[in-house]
């Protein structure tokens, strides 16, 4: 067996520093979504300016069902919402006419619909312009192993109008047998090259933001969802990898038991791996996986690790995710395979939930730093002991909240509005523990939160824009459960400010960050 990554590389993969979440979605700009055009530029000198060294970004995929980076058409594809029609524009594949066409977007947050059409109209016209060339012949070659199942995918979803589920194609197709695809294949050939078009634009695109954002000293962290969504090019491509029943259909589901999101648990609905056929192949499509996202990425966040060691079933027909059932997953089998493959792994393990001395020894053993969330650590949840600052070991990664939080400041004044699992005096209790333990009257809380955070031994230490801005629950990025109203959250251009960017200088150079 391989040496194990085993010791925590404190110096190296994570050093003492901090950063900010914020997904490039919620970027402000013209277009009703941010992109990574020069608004993203901007954010990266924010981060510099204010000595922070790591942007953190949600999973960057082709959103499906309910807009969410954690339901995707694609593991390996890029969000073409996320090209930038500015960049565009300046290879002379737009014109200025073409995009002062934008419509007046909402203020503060993303009207998905309305960005769909406009920005894809614009897509559309960059193609019809950019002909042949030689850089996207390549990037097909180099990309061959997944591109050419999800343009086809894509191209064959759109042909059905979008909304059909691909189990509910045609036999022939959802069952990809040889004459259909070569048959739709060439009946879409140029919907397909559009798809191509795409996502060469993406990953140029975010190639070029993630080389300057190292000429400015900020490490680029994503976000890998452990499942993908039925609805995806890689459940339709690799049938025999997920545990599907005769029509296609998930057999049973993901999901969580209830937890401090959800009184009921969180039912995903993704199909599971069939991680016996996973085993077989040496594991080559998670090679494959964490291969593309460590390329694109410096670290990586991988999204509820402690479903590679025992994950929670539910029978496909459930409607909550109350009568699951925990399944022993791969365990270190599928960390070896990963680091005989590919070296050392920059992994972040989101060690939350329902965790087990099991998890907790895989993560040990390959030396990932876990994750702490200072909100949960003033109740009685189970795991408050270890979120407090004062019992942080340096392998942690730090956060006042994640995605799934609400806001500092919303959590605060809230006093737990909608939050079934707590009552009325376990919230009183928990505002009293916390004014005591961070010796606070609830003024600036936000700051109070990032400051304990960042004089903490945690190497690292990450902090959701919203809370750098001291913004409520208006501004909060997602719900669990809660199947819509998500992922629209968008900062407006003037938050960025100077006195903000020096005072996170100021505890960088106090804190030794």
């Amino acid at each position: 067996m391989p040496q194990a990554c085993g010791d925590y590389n404190e110096t190296v993969t994570f050093p003492r520093s901090s950063g900010i979440l914020l997904h490039p979605t919620s970027l402000p700009g013209r277009f009703g979504i941010g992109d990574l055009g020069p608004e993203a530029y901007g954010f990266i000198d924010f981060l510099a300016d204010a000595g922070q060294k790591i942007w953190q970004v949600l999973p960057l995929g082709p959103t499906g069902y309910g807009d969410s980076p954690y339901q995707l058409f694609s593991a390996f594809a890029g969000n073409p919402l996320l090209i930038s029609p500015d960049r565009l524009a300046e290879e002379g594949l737009l014109t200025s006419g073409e995009m002062a066409r934008a419509p007046v977007y909402p203020a503060g947050e993303v009207d998905y619909g309305s960005v769909i059409r406009f920005k894809f109209e614009l897509l559309r016209a960059a193609y019809g312009r950019f002909g042949a060339h030689a850089e996207l012949e390549s990037f097909r070659q180099e990309n061959a192993a997944w591109l050419g199942d999800y343009a086809l995918f894509m191209a064959v979803k759109a042909a059905h109008g979008g909304e059909s589920i691909w189990s509910r194609w045609e036999p022939d197709i959802a069952a990809r047998r040889p004459d259909a695809l070569a048959a739709w294949r060439s009946r879409l050939a140029d919907e397909i090259a559009f798809v191509e078009f795409t996502q060469y634009m993406f990953s140029r695109q975010w190639r070029s933001l993630h080389d300057y954002a190292r000429e400015r000293g900020v490490r680029m962290m994503g976000d890998l969802p452990i499942y993908v969504a039925h609805d995806s090019a890689d459940v339709w491509s690799h049938p025999d990898l997920f545990q599907l029943d005769d029509h296609g259909d998930a057999a049973v589901m993901s999901g969580v038991p209830p937890d401090y999101f959800s009184a009921t648990g969180q039912l995903w609905g993704n199909p599971i791996y069939r991680w016996d056929r996973m085993a077989e192949s040496g594991f080559g499509w998670w090679i494959d996986r964490v291969r593309a996202a460590t390329t694109q990425l410096d670290m990586v966040r991988v999204d509820h690790f402690r479903g590679l060691e025992a994950y929670w079933e539910v029978p496909a027909g459930e409607t909550t995710a109350r009568n699951g059932r925990w399944v022993k997953g791969p365990g270190a089998a599928l960390f070896e395979a990963l680091q005989e493959a590919l070296g050392e792994l920059p992994i972040v393990a989101e060690n939350l939930g329902v965790i087990t001395p099991e998890v907790e020894a895989i993560r040990t053993q390959f030396g990932f730093p876990g994750m702490a969330i200072l909100q949960f650590a003033f109740g009685k949840d189970p795991q408050a002991p270890d979120f407090k600052p004062h019992n942080y070991p340096r392998d942690r990664v730090a956060y006042t909240g994640t995605h799934d939080n609400d806001t500092t400041v919303g959590w605060w004044s809230s006093a737990g509005a909608g939050d079934s699992t707590r009552t009325a005096e376990d919230i009183r209790q928990e505002r009293e523990f916390t004014r005591r333990y961070l010796a606070t009257d609830g003024s600036q809380i936000h700051w109070v939160f990032i400051r304990a955070l960042m004089a903490s031994v945690a190497n690292t230490v990450l902090f959701p824009l919203q809370d750098v801005l001291g913004l409520g629950s208006e501004a909060r990025m997602n719900t669990p459960a809660v199947p819509s109203g998500n992922w629209r959250w968008r900062c407006s251009g003037e938050a960025l400010t100077p006195a903000i960017a020096r005072r996170l200088k100021e505890m960088v150079i106090t804190y030794d960050r």
